[in-house]
């Protein structure tokens, strides 16, 4: 064992003892005390405390310059490292008033301090501070199940038990068989202390130089249910005791009936900036707990859920392995109490692009912050979908040498609650990024085809996602919305994954709809056969004259029905900044807005291509340079509100205070006033429900706040 690996293990052994050990102060906030110690590389924290509030969360960072390894909690607190390196420490027993707990942390390199939050159980904040360490004192440590040598425990010469000590046992309402912890005050310090119920030993332990101390026991199988007294009890036989009922767990289930333990969600390889969501089954009504350590036995998130009435069981919060996760094995030991599996994978570094939201779940009207890596000095695309699958956001990123992607969206008060997912594409590959707002996200379902249009005959590839190993159903939609056969049902891959070839045998000429569902959970995807090139004249225009950078492009048009096109997005140099097929209906109607304006455009006369064959037509608008002061307003499709009627999203940049909206008919009638206050960024997504007796035509949207004003058209078909 090398030399690194020996301290680890002292100071682990530090951490999980029950020999509590002196710490120096050295941070002190008022009513939580921080102290921490250091060797090298590694840092034990502990916490007390000593407020009126109940800690249920603590989180530890680092300045930028410093990363995590790895960490061990005590028993009951569990632990995770987020993507952007904070580590969480929560547990469902909270830190009460007097009480203390430890957490033991690795660096990369010695670090000079760390940063902590304590937060109650509602996850507001109680207290902050920054911890200094000072350096480890000797170590003695203490086995749980032998009585300490009196030359390891420092001499007190008072009492160890006095009419002022006290203790608890949580739970208060213990089961037969069951772990509990037991922690004390007040009573001597650095003492040997025994632990019995009525009158059989179970453990020892020894107090810190306060007289406090938390242990955990077990009450044996064979314990009898019933009143009993819990009794600390030292050498000299003072005793204080607790009296409590200790009950028996009814109703036990035959080893027949119960529920194999499982973990599904983890794939064999996993990659930096993987989304799991991770569930399985186990004993009914019973918790389990996830341990993952590297190959070197060192822990990087531990995890409790729940298991129900049914066996099922579910991580509360989905994982996103973060960005810094060294390669290499990794193993995640999984417990209900009844039974234990080993889980084993790999994560590697074969993907090449590595994006991570900045937080699992953003709050309405916070800023969506994503960041990562892709292949340098190539251009990614990436596209936001809301909740419904409707997009509403785009972006052309052109990478540099670094590889470094980072971009944001700015949501509103009105902004759907839902998981969001982003769809970035470069060159061939494609990875599929998921955040939620207003609520923690969930895996969706999803289908891709190989390409759009096909021929009659041909083999369509289509790939799928979703969670883990789940079943799911796929239903064609013929063009005259008819379902063409049966569904499918199809079973994803340990990693969510799956696969699907599609004959095309017998397939008429059109459009066609791919509906794949799961509880509830739906998604579609359009594909063509038999589609022609080069029918008929092709007339095509956009909504408006101008756009800004950042704008989304609505192109509408008519030519002969069925018809294959090919849609090209020119920058005024001649570039093609994208380019996509696309089709007309049965009704030779052309619609498509997927093309956006990228964020960093270049200002001047663009020009949208659509070709058929030897038949094309080319829109022109000029794109406007972004103002550095002032106030911009735009206008996108919104949604179809059902049985309400359709909506538009005003968007407005660089607000200051309130921003007065008007909507304005042609003939200068003012059709609606609205009153909206900016965000802290100057920002504003409006949506506005159209009433339902708007004649068509083309309208003005106005704006003015305190210092500026700004308008734009909006043609209403």
């Amino acid at each position: 064992m090398d030399k690194s690996s020996t301290r680890w293990i002292l100071l682990s052994i530090a951490l999980f003892s029950l020999s509590l050990i002196i710490i120096q102060p050295n941070a002190y906030a008022e009513g939580i005390d921080v102290k921490s110690f250091s060797l090298e590389e590694t840092t034990i924290i502990s916490v007390e405390n000593n407020s009126n509030e109940e800690i249920n969360t603590i989180r530890i960072w680092l300045g930028s310059d410093f990363n995590f390894k790895s960490f061990k909690t005590e028993k009951s607190w569990v632990g995770e490292k987020t993507p952007q390196g904070v580590v969480i420490f929560t547990s469902s027993e909270s830190i009460k008033p007097g009480e203390l707990v430890k957490f033991g942390v690795k660096t990369d390199k010695v670090s000079t301090g760390i940063n902590w939050k304590a937060l109650d159980n509602k996850d507001t904040q109680i207290d902050l501070g920054k911890v200094l360490s000072k350096e480890l004192p000797g170590i003695t440590t203490i086995p749980d199940d032998t009585t300490v040598p009196k030359d390891t425990v420092e001499q007190n010469s008072g009492p160890s038990i006095s009419s002022d000590s006290v203790f608890r046992i949580v739970p208060e309402k213990p089961n037969v068989g069951a772990s509990i912890r037991v922690t004390g005050d007040k009573f001597g310090g650095s003492q040997e202390l025994d632990f019995y119920i009525d009158t059989k030993k179970i453990g020892s332990f020894v107090t810190d130089e306060n007289g406090h101390f938390m242990t955990t026991m077990k009450i044996p199988e064979t314990q009898n249910d019933g009143r009993v007294d819990f009794k600390i009890k030292d050498k000299e036989g003072e005793e204080k005791k607790v009296s409590l009922r200790i009950e028996k767990i009814e109703n036990r289930i035959p080893d027949s009936e119960i529920i194999k333990l499982t973990i599904q969600g983890i794939p064999n390889m996993v990659h930096r900036g993987d989304f799991l969501e991770i569930f399985g089954t186990g004993d009914p009504n019973s918790a389990i707990t996830s341990t993952v350590t590297n190959d070197e036995g060192e822990i990087y998130v531990t995890r409790t859920a729940e298991v129900d009435s049914k066996g099922n069981w579910k991580l509360e919060e989905p994982i996103i392995i973060p960005l810094d996760m060294p390669f290499g094995k990794y193993s995640a030991t999984i417990t209900d109490g009844r039974q234990n599996i080993l889980k084993q994978w790999t994560v590697e570094s074969d993907k090449t692009i590595i994006i991570v939201p900045s937080n699992l779940k953003f709050d309405l009207g916070e800023i969506m912050k994503f960041n990562g890596t892709a292949v340098p000095n190539k251009p990614i695309e990436v596209i936001m979908e809301d909740p419904f699958g409707k997009e509403i956001f785009s972006d052309i990123i052109q990478v540099d040498e670094s590889g470094f992607v980072n971009f944001a969206y700015q949501t509103t008060q009105n902004s759907i609650k839902g998981t969001y997912t982003i769809i970035a594409t470069q060159e061939k590959d494609k990875e599929f990024i998921f955040t939620g707002l207003g609520q923690l996200p969930t895996i969706p379902v999803n289908l891709e085809f190989d390409s759009l249009h096909y021929k009659a005959g041909d083999i369509a590839n289509i790939s799928l996602s979703g969670k883990a190993s789940e079943v799911i159903s796929l239903l064609i939609i013929d063009p005259s919305d008819k379902p063409k056969g049966d569904s499918v049902s199809i079973t994803l891959q340990p990693d969510g994954r799956g696969t699907h070839q599609l004959d095309l045998e017998g397939y008429a000429s059109g459009a066609y709809t791919a509906v794949i569902s799961k509880a509830g959970d739906e998604s579609k995807e359009i594909f063509t056969v038999g589609l022609q090139t080069g029918s008929g004249e092709i007339d095509a225009n956009i909504t408006k004259p101008s756009y800004l950078p950042g704008d989304s492009i609505l192109l509408l048009g008519d030519t002969g029905e069925n018809v294959l096109l090919i849609i090209s997005l020119m920058d005024p140099d001649g570039n093609i900044i994208k380019e996509k097929e696309s089709f007309s209906d049965k009704n030779g109607k052309i619609t498509e807005d997927s093309l956006r304006i990228p964020t960093d455009a270049k200002h001047g006369l663009w020009k949208i291509n659509v070709k058929s064959g030897a038949n094309f037509d080319i829109v022109e608008f000029e794109v406007l340079a972004t103002l550095e002061e002032g106030m911009i307003v735009s206008v996108e499709e919104g949604v179809d509100v059902g049985g309400v009627g359709k909506t538009i999203s005003i968007k407005v940049n660089g607000a200051q205070q309130t921003v007065e909206i008007e909507i304005i008919a042609e003939d200068g009638k003012v059709i609606e006033t609205l009153s909206f206050p900016a965000s802290d960024q100057g920002a504003i997504d409006l949506p506005w429900l159209i009433p339902k007796d708007t004649e068509p035509g083309l309208y003005t949207i106005s704006v003015v706040d305190a210092f500026n004003s700004a308008k734009t058209t909006y043609l209403l078909e």
